[in-house]
């Protein structure tokens, strides 16, 4: 069995199929650091992810699984941190928020303890998890789903199914980050988007204050954008005077592979073999990671769930 894709969706999904007791190899263009979900603010939320329904059941499942691994913060990189999302009340939110422990209104928004992971430590503790499980991971340019050699190809590409299944549908949604110095702010706290989706968010992380944000539609540049780096940093100072004044360390930016539904599902190849798509998370790939990796893991069994 081959997962392609070696992102936080890719790799969950194989820890999860590996523990299972098969024999799993992940393949991927690119692994830890130079991945998507390396750059990801990663905060526990559902947040740019349909359907609604579904994405709450696959995130509460996850979140269970972050609760236990923050008892080990430096081994797993998940920490339970409080911060507040400014202008959110629980009535504009899914039937999955009454179970979210400790959410709760305040004059300022909604405030919880939540998830927020340290990416780059998650990534390399994934992928030790999956080879104590007897898998691998290697770097490969898959060009085309039906060239893998395995019965069983799990396709978790995220924006990579763009092209590879092909699926116009996958649509890049940009995020650019400031990471700085940080002047001793220890929650997080999140905005409201406007226009154009800007809007601020800052996130304590032990390699520095990440900054953000912004979720350009169908933008493609990897580049940070110097204005835009500005914006953010001044949105956050609004509510935190001190970043104004903070060291800037590192400019990202990442592309969200958004879709107007996660797809989910078996599909039989012209071979006989079976492809089991698992892409299109859009902002929220960390926050349903395992929620939809058992989903993936029963259909290798179950068949197609429609």
């Amino acid at each position: 069995m081959i997962v392609v894709g070696g992102g936080v969706v890719g790799l969950t999904t194989a820890v999860v199929l590996a523990e299972s007791g098969r024999r799993v190899r992940v393949w991927a263009r690119e692994t830890g650091g130079r991945t998507t979900s390396a750059v990801a603010g990663a905060l526990w939320w559902p947040y740019r992810i349909e359907p609604e329904a579904l994405v709450g059941e696959w995130s509460l499942a996850s979140l269970v699984v972050y609760e236990a691994l923050a008892a080990r913060p430096g081994e797993t990189g998940v920490r339970l941190v409080e911060g507040v999302h400014d202008g959110l009340r629980l009535d504009g939110l899914g039937a999955w928020a009454a179970e979210v422990p400790g959410l709760a209104e305040t004059r300022e928004g909604l405030a919880a303890r939540l998830p927020l992971i340290d990416m780059p430590v998650h990534l390399e503790w994934l992928r030790a998890r999956l080879e104590r499980a007897g898998g691998t991971v290697e770097e490969r340019v898959v060009t085309a789903l039906g060239e893998v050699p395995a019965p069983v190809v799990v396709n978790c590409t995220g924006l990579g199914a763009r092209s590879l299944v092909p699926d116009p549908a996958v649509r890049p949604v940009r995020g650019q980050l400031v990471v700085v110095e940080n002047p001793g702010i220890t929650t997080w706290y999140t905005s409201d988007e406007v226009a154009g989706g800007a809007s601020a968010y800052f996130f304590p992380q032990p390699g520095g204050l990440l900054l953000g944000g912004t979720a350009e539609e169908d933008a493609w540049s990897p580049e940070p954008d110097p204005e835009i780096a500005a914006g953010i940093v001044a949105r956050c100072a609004a509510v935190r005077p001190e970043i104004a004044g903070a060291r800037v360390l590192a400019h990202r930016v990442g592309l969200r592979p958004y879709r107007s539904a996660v797809r989910l599902e078996h599909e039989l190849r012209p071979d006989g073999g079976v492809l089991i798509h698992n892409y299109g998370h859009g902002g929220a790939g960390v926050t349903v990671a395992w929620g939809c990796a058992r989903e993936a893991a029963g259909l290798v069994d179950t068949g197609p769930a429609a």
